[in-house]
């Protein structure tokens, strides 16, 4: 059949792909699986639900949840009778909430749990248009999304040829789903998405996604996350089953359970992978670490259409069985491919996990593509490290006089809701998306990417600096959790630091440096003096200007629950430049404590 809207998918699961655990969830120690017919009963019970409840064609329902089946029966069912889906990330602050409460119009809002149902019913009341909060979970005296879908189930027969009616009616240019977007300055804009945005996204992929119909996916970043989303979609349009880790925490644990085929993850993710890898490998002794990282250095040389020659190609074989296929074992031993978007990935990682066999295909998009713009295929020539990949034989992409990615085609969206305004700033009159991204177009209609246009600034030399290649570059160093280059009108780049403390940690323990706390290890001497051995190292491969010439640590992990980064784990810079003004009037001289981290100093406060 086509799939010409979203919940078209289900039908087609049923008619085509039938299986027991299209869905699957670990809930009290054991996967619950859900099977292609029963899922298609909990989208139908919770469609005619919504309709015996007053539900129309337009209406907005709000969901706060974590990643679970009901989540699709959710959504499948609200969008087979015209309702609105509008999914927010749990780790939203009180100020977004309040926001998208009221901005999104939602009737109702339907929680995954006690404390998600206790916070947004906190926040309900400022929401004129809630009616009521339901939880997905059993919790003392709230509503449950049950009671939707048992007051569907006592009126099938009633709502049958309504719901049909409904559902021929839908186009695929009508609104689906409004996603709100993370963000790293100011508040959250209503993107409005319809079912040829997603649709469109899941057909031209289709035939890139390594995947089959027997197998399965793992599923942990936030299906409100826009890239989750559409990928949920394409591995059940592809009949494999999706299965929902426990949390970001088991992933481990799950990927051994369930041996899936592939998942989709944000680069930060895969670098927190490849850091617990080498800190393995550290811990090792004798032959075995010397084996380790003649293997991670061997991987960090990999190039693609076997242009390593034999020889390398012999190691490489060696290696492989004595060490990558440890690797591949940890992740469940059937991993065909990992997606990874939402962020620049470390050319060198992308490396790496190709030559252990364990294949990353990373792609580029925003919420308002719907998302993917491009993404690497599984094989050379259409996949290259350091891109993102050919760009999508269905978009018209193109490269603006200043170097912005310039989109259009089917999965743009609609606009911005109820802000028409922003969204004539970003859509110009030729139709063409103005993604904000700097790029380059090269062979095989490659897309590669180099820096945010809002976030490039020039120093007061003249000379402009990228800081996300910067960055990326620094957060290669084993010491470096997280990193913001500065310097805008100023002479010279400088860093806010946000070391890796487990880390930091552990290189105290082995070289005697005692600490209270964080406060007082980022004052040390000998950590300062090693952090500046990192930073002078990892300059040498940029230019003058480029360089870090002055830092600043923090003794405080960045995280998206303390606002230092965006649900997508992007540097919100807007939040960290006044989050950390003393230290960056000190590394610029505004202060009359003139000391920096990068030279010993008394007193370094961290605000």
């Amino acid at each position: 059949m086509e799939i010409r809207r979203t919940f078209d998918i289900v039908t087609q699961l049923v008619e085509k792909y039938q299986r027991e655990d299209a869905l699957a969830v670990k809930r009290n120690g054991q996967w619950e699986k859900f099977s292609s017919l029963k899922y298609k009963e909990f989208v139908d019970d919770f469609s005619y639900g919504l309709l015996a409840s007053g539900f129309k064609p337009g209406d907005k329902i709000l969901t706060v949840s974590n990643n679970r089946p009901e989540w699709n029966f959710m959504d499948m069912g609200m969008s087979q009778v015209g309702v609105v889906h509008v999914p927010v990330y749990p780790n939203n602050g009180p100020a977004e909430f309040r926001h998208i409460l009221v901005h999104s119009d939602a009737r109702i809002i339907i929680t995954s749990s006690k404390e998600f149902y206790d916070l947004l019913s906190f926040y309900a009341p400022d929401a004129p248009n809630i009616e009521k909060v339901y939880s997905i979970d059993q919790v003392d005296g709230a509503a449950n999304w049950m009671e939707i879908v048992e007051l569907g189930r006592q009126n099938r027969e009633k709502f049958k040829e309504e719901l049909q009616k409904i559902k021929e009616s839908i186009q695929p240019d009508d609104m689906v789903s409004i996603i709100y977007t993370s963000g790293t300055t100011g508040l959250s804009k209503g993107v409005m998405l319809s079912h040829r945005n997603f649709v469109s996204n899941v057909i031209a992929t289709n035939s890139i996604l390594p995947l089959e119909a027997n197998e399965k996916f793992l599923s942990f970043l936030p299906l409100c996350h826009v890239l989750e989303r559409m990928v949920n979609y394409l591995v059940m349009s592809k009949g494999a089953a999706v299965y929902y880790a426990e949390s970001i925490d088991t992933i481990g644990v799950n990927l051994k359970e369930v041996s899936p085929e592939g998942f989709t993850t944000v680069p930060r993710v895969i670098e927190k992978l490849y850091d617990k890898i080498l800190l393995k490998g550290k811990e090792l002794t004798g032959i075995k670490k010397v084996l380790f990282f003649w293997a991670v250095n061997l991987a960090l040389k990999f190039e693609l259409n076997n242009k390593n020659g034999f020889w390398y190609a012999f190691k490489l074989k060696i290696v492989d069985k004595l060490i990558f296929s440890k690797w591949r074992e940890a992740t469940g031993g059937n991993i065909k491919v990992i997606i990874s978007g939402g962020a620049a990935l470390q050319a060198r990682l992308a490396r790496t996990f190709h030559a252990a066999k364990i294949p990353i295909m990373e792609g580029y998009g925003l919420t308002e593509t719907a998302p993917v713009i491009s993404v690497n295929h599984p094989a050379y020539p259409y996949l290259q490290f350091g891109s993102v990949g050919p760009i999508l034989d269905n978009l018209d992409v193109k490269i603006a006089e200043d170097g912005e990615i310039l989109m259009k085609g089917p999965s743009l969206m609609l606009g911005y809701y109820k802000d028409q305004e922003k969204t004539d700033e970003v859509i110009d009159a030729e139709g063409y998306f103005h993604t904000g991204d700097i790029g380059e177009i090269g062979e095989f209609n490659i897309l590669k990417i180099t820096d945010r246009k809002k976030e490039i600034f020039k120093l007061s030399t003249g000379k402009y600096i990228a800081p996300q290649l910067v960055e990326n570059r620094f957060k290669e160093s084993a010491f470096i959790e997280q990193i913001m280059v500065v310097g805008e009108n100023e002479k010279y780049a400088g860093a806010i630091i946000c070391p890796s403390f487990e880390f930091l940690h552990g290189w105290c323990f082995k070289n005697n440096i005692t600490f209270r706390d964080n406060k007082d290890l980022i004052q040390k001497p000998e950590v300062i003096a090693r952090f500046q051995q990192e930073v002078d190292r990892i300059n040498e491969s940029f230019g003058s200007y480029r360089q870090i010439k002055k830092f600043e640590l923090t003794c405080q992990e960045w995280l998206t629950e303390t606002g230092e980064l965006s649900p997508t784990l992007k540097v919100k810079r807007k939040f960290l430049k006044v989050k950390y003004k003393i230290k960056l009037d000190r590394m610029y001289g505004y202060t009359s404590d003139l000391g920096h981290v990068g030279t010993p100093v008394n007193s370094v406060k961290d605000v």
